[in-house]
């Protein structure tokens, strides 16, 4: 694998995972409102989904670039329009309301019921499965090692710093808590998403492998 697609991999990465979406402003809210605990163990679990999709991710997409280059450029194709598609609704997202008040029982729960939680949201949002698709084939080098071996490693990197944000937020949740009601944090957040993931999907659209 190329260095300058490594890196240009994990940048993208950072700020795709920084970036507010369902799962870290999840994590945010549910730190905020149930304890540091619960926003680790939720993020663990988020985390963990990743593999999943990862694994069918990398199988899939390698076997349909063994058996045809025009199937791969369709699903190229249909991957950059699906990253345009989330740029374009992003740029119509309105700031999140937040149910900030405190829910005892929930924080009683176990490790695992949390940790369980976090997992099934990710493993049965067919959403993460499509970007996953669209996002990783931009960064496979035809070069060097093979298709699942690229992507398992991709995966691996994405889950790290996923695991990495996702506590700090957790763990800082309460420092963080002041960007919720600044309209200007999500005016910036949502044009800089909408930048990221147009820039994904125009590169991907472009790339010629």
């Amino acid at each position: 694998m190329e260095t300058e697609l490594l890196l240009s991999f994990i940048g993208a990465s950072i700020l795709l995972i920084l970036m507010p979406g369902p799962d870290n402003i999840f994590v945010l809210t549910e730190s905020l409102t149930k304890g540091q605990r619960t926003g680790v163990s939720i993020s663990l679990g988020l985390t963990s989904g990743i593999v999943v999709h990862t694994i069918a991710a990398a199988t899939g997409l390698s076997i349909i670039i063994q058996k045809s280059a025009i199937a791969f450029s369709i699903i190229k194709y249909l991957g950059a329009a699906y990253l345009l598609f989330l740029a374009y609704k992003s740029a119509k997202e309105k700031r999140p309301a937040f149910d900030l008040n405190f829910n005892k029982n929930n924080s009683k729960k176990s490790f695992f019921q949390i940790y369980r939680k976090g997992l099934l949201m990710n493993v049965l949002n067919p959403k993460v499965a499509l970007f996953f698709i669209a996002f990783f084939p931009q960064f496979v080098s035809k070069d060097g090692f093979n298709v699942i071996t690229q992507m398992l490693l991709l995966g691996g990197i994405f889950m790290v710093f996923t695991v990495l944000i996702f506590s700090s937020i957790a763990l800082l949740s309460g420092r963080l808590s002041s960007f919720l009601n600044n309209s200007k944090f999500w005016e910036v957040t949502k044009w800089s998403k909408v930048a990221v993931l147009s820039i994904l999907g125009i590169t991907l659209a472009l790339a010629k492998k």
